[in-house]
């Protein structure tokens, strides 16, 4: 097993892992991959494993996904340490932070609409890089519609445990992003850096489309003064055609009655493919062994 992963303010802190789906819809091979690979890697190091639904998007939400997921991650013996966190029961805490950052002087309010900001801005790794028209204020005329944060120049950095060095100059390649969206939701990289920090997340788990969401996320854990935890992203499971498995690609959900069989291919995508002996055995019999045969350095390179 691989355990020289820890640096800095890490290096004795016990491992807690997560995983947090979002409640749009039921999980499928995809998520089940991060799941499996999130739980190993707590329970290899002793750590708890955490449960997060990421509910703060109330249009796209459903009560109904949220307990399906619950009900599918114990078909496949993915059993989580302490109580589920919602994010739809944290809304002062974002908010709190948001008017940490204000005060700081490191959020700001924003008047475009995203066809104006469309019509000026050019594209980086993360999509749209806002051009900056709010950032000294408001122009005359408009209001405020979202917040944003100002990003710093200048280089980060950040090693990923199978990736490795990762490294951008944010203004340049991302902008200033934001924080609390037009509709008055707080937005995914603000819920999640103090979701993570307020479980005491210590490794992030999670697809490899999530990397350059990476950087955000650590200048709002710097800005709030949060600690910076571990970060592994997996190779992005595909479907036939060559897409990424997702809900909106139509992945079809993972069935509690193959648990077993699905549970090994997860493992067989992770580079831990059960053994012989193994086949067909029930999950509990499949993730003891895979817990004890755990090794980050044998999943394919992203």
């Amino acid at each position: 097993m691989d355990r020289a992963r820890y640096d800095g303010d890490m290096e004795d802190t016990p491992v807690i892992g997560r995983f947090a789906p979002s409640p749009t819809g039921p999980l499928h091979q995809g998520s089940l991959i991060a799941a499996v690979a999130s739980y190993l890697d707590a329970r290899s190091a002793d750590g708890q494993w955490r449960l997060r639904i990421d509910d703060v998007d109330r249009g796209r939400s459903r009560a109904a996904a949220a307990s399906a997921i619950l009900t599918t991650l114990e078909a496949f013996g993915l059993e989580w340490d302490g109580p589920v966190q919602y994010q739809d029961d944290r809304r002062e805490r974002y908010q709190a932070a948001l008017e940490h950052l204000e005060a700081a002087g490191q959020a700001y309010p924003c008047g475009c609409s995203r066809r104006e900001i469309a019509a000026a801005a050019h594209y980086g790794p993360a999509g749209m890089i806002y051009p900056g028209t709010c950032r000294s204020g408001i122009p005359a005329g408009k209001t405020a519609r979202s917040w944003r944060f100002r990003v710093p120049t200048g280089t980060l950095a950040f090693t990923d445990r199978l990736a490795g060095e990762q490294s951008i100059d944010p203004a340049e390649a991302i902008g200033d992003f934001v924080i609390r969206r037009g509709d008055g939701l707080h937005a995914y990289h603000l819920a999640m850096v103090l979701d993570d920090a307020d479980l005491g997340v210590t490794d992030v788990v999670r697809g490899g489309d999530l990397l350059t969401a990476t950087f955000p996320q650590i200048l709002l854990q710097d800005a709030l003064g949060l600690p910076r935890p571990r970060y592994l992203h997996l190779p992005v499971a595909l479907d036939e055609a060559g897409s990424k498995l997702s809900k909106t690609n139509g992945a079809p959900p993972v069935r509690p009655d193959e648990a077993s069989r699905s549970l090994g291919d997860a493992l067989t995508f992770l580079g831990h493919p059960p053994p012989t002996f193994l086949s067909g055995a029930p999950v509990a019999g499949l993730l003891d062994w895979a817990v004890q045969q755990w090794r980050p350095s044998a999943i394919p390179a992203p």
